[in-house]
């Protein structure tokens, strides 16, 4: 396990989960959303996104979490592990819930800065629609490639603390 990607529905852990297996592998953490933000919530342009995604991945090791499906393919070529963080929308958007409130008005750590949290109705909607419009692709997908990867798929938080435990030495 040299180049991890983590994914999975906003709230779901991701940031969370990676930061806890940087603490056993220590191998570094990538959060894409502070390379994909500009400050105040500002859109990276496809060319410019893509380029960085292509720098990142030519890291000999990270671990990444992260969606953003236009270089997903990018990432997934040099990924030797995928994650998936398959929670249940009710759960993720509890968690957003909590972590607005926390950093209301802040910058997250693992946020660009310059990027306050904020209430943003386009984005509980986001989550609360991303199990039924991403999920089924997202596992016909790493169906698709678990003979050339390793493909984990975690559903809750205790299977999640199982798979960290068998990898800490």
């Amino acid at each position: 396990m040299k180049r991890v990607m983590v994914i999975g529905c906003s709230g779901a852990g991701k940031s969370t989960f990676s930061k806890r297996l940087h603490s056993i592998t220590k191998i570094e953490v990538i959060h894409l959303d502070q390379y994909y933000w500009k400050s105040n919530w500002v859109e990276s342009n496809t060319e410019e996104w893509t380029k960085t995604a292509e720098a990142l991945t030519q890291k000999e090791e990270w671990i990444m979490d992260g969606n953003y499906g236009r270089t997903m393919d990018i990432r997934i070529e040099r990924a030797d592990t995928i994650v998936y963080l398959d929670y249940s929308a009710l759960r993720c958007l509890w968690r957003i819930t909590k972590r607005t409130w926390k950093y209301f008005g802040q910058e997250r750590p693992d946020m660009h800065k310059g990027c306050k949290e904020r209430f943003d109705l386009d984005f509980y909607h986001y989550v609360a629609t991303y199990n039924i419009r991403r999920r089924k692709k997202n596992l016909k997908k790493l169906d698709s490639l678990k003979h050339s990867k390793s493909i984990v798929i975690l559903k809750n938080d205790k299977e999640v603390s199982r798979f960290l435990s068998t990898l800490d030495v």
